[in-house]
């Protein structure tokens, strides 16, 4: 089989755990571009977030943002998907007001907050992007008046708060959610996921998507390593991913990505 797209998670996974890309992946993704493969980006990352990686990886790529509901091809948006400001106001006043988090709000090229703490200036530093910091009353009004929704709304918090608020929003909510890390739950529309947002880059290049090839290591990249041709879990990844990969990887930390398109697209 010749395959014609390579998706891959950013953090955890394209990226070491310094955040650093190292030179033999980079080499690796260069090589299969050199044939023509076409190479995309999944992340919950914001499109600021993504730019930074698509500059160092010197490749011109597709980036599928916001945890798969900002899609973008030849620098246009190619798909979109947004969640009601009813939700976002109750995810605020039920799970982050209550808890003293600030809340993420994503819009398209755009990042809000509602607070700052450890978690939003850590997130700073490394995408290096100034959020804007709102109250949601304000915001609730504003983009009530204009017919402006968000794409995503993730909160950040400790592992055990994490998991305890995961818990409190499946059991009250009628929304998608999923973990990118220990420290993040990413929060979307209904049936939004990196795997659709996979099929519409293959649906929009006339790609099979059983000719891709997608990489990931968390919760978040689970419906993209489903829905591929081959779903490679790297060697540091959960093991709900591990379970339903075709092939696992080396770590991020080992150059896990450029050891399996050594295997993958071998002579």
């Amino acid at each position: 089989m010749k395959y014609k797209l390579i998706c891959m998670d950013i953090d955890g996974t394209l990226l070491n755990d310094n955040k650093e890309l190292l030179p033999q992946v980079k080499q690796s993704l260069l090589d299969v571009a050199k044939k023509g493969v076409h190479i995309a980006l999944a992340s919950g990352r914001m499109p600021a977030g993504v730019d930074n990686i698509e500059k160092e990886l010197g490749i011109q790529c597709i980036k599928i943002c916001n945890a798969g509901t900002y899609t973008i091809l030849d620098n246009e948006c190619i798909a979109a998907e947004y969640l009601s400001l009813s939700v976002m106001e109750d995810i605020y006043k039920e799970f982050a007001e209550k808890n003293n988090i600030p809340l993420w709000i994503f819009k398209e090229q755009e990042w809000f907050v509602t607070g700052v703490d450890k978690y939003v200036e850590r997130e700073i530093s490394i995408i290096h992007h100034q959020p804007q910091i709102v109250k949601m009353e304000d915001i609730i009004k504003e983009w009530t008046d204009e017919k402006i929704h968000p794409n995503k709304l993730l909160i950040a918090s400790n592992p055990e708060m994490i998991q305890k608020i995961y818990k409190q929003i499946k059991q009250k909510m009628d929304i998608d959610i999923a973990c990118s890390s220990p420290t993040f739950i990413e929060i979307f529309s209904k049936g939004v996921s990196k795997g659709t947002a996979l099929q519409n880059v293959c649906n929009k290049l006339n790609i099979d998507i059983k000719d891709s090839i997608a990489f990931g290591d968390q919760e978040l990249d689970i419906s993209m390593i489903e829905a591929a041709g081959v779903g490679i879990a790297m060697g540091n990844a959960i093991q709900e991913l591990k379970e339903k990969a075709d092939f696992i990887t080396k770590t991020n930390n080992e150059a896990g990505i450029a050891y399996a398109l050594e295997y993958y697209f071998k002579e």
